[in-house]
């Protein structure tokens, strides 16, 4: 069974997720979207490619994204925002789960 790529999957999930909750104007869809859908793959291939503890500290840094996203949207505007707490997370979770392989 092939690997998913965890880092695109988070990425993804941020940035679907508030694309989703942006154009249909109801968060909570958003919300479902970054953590149930996405979040949840994502820990799921974190888990399986680095284990349990680099899967909850990647978690714990998806979440951190999302928390973080908000107020740097006030500096820098909330796309820009997104992409960058996205290309964290990835980077993070490439440098995890490649170190693990």
């Amino acid at each position: 069974m092939a690997k998913v790529p965890a880092a695109a999957v988070a990425a993804s999930g941020l940035v679907g997720g508030y694309a989703v909750a942006r154009w249909t104007k109801k968060r909570p869809l958003g919300g479902v979207a970054l953590a149930a859908a996405a979040g949840s793959v994502a820990a799921y291939e974190w888990n399986r490619q680095a284990g349990p503890r680099a899967a909850a500290g990647l978690t714990a840094a998806y979440v951190a994204a999302f928390a973080g996203s908000h107020p740097l949207a006030k500096k820098v505007g909330a796309w820009p925002a997104v992409f960058a707490v996205a290309g964290g997370v990835a980077a993070a979770s490439w440098a995890v789960t490649h170190r693990a392989a």
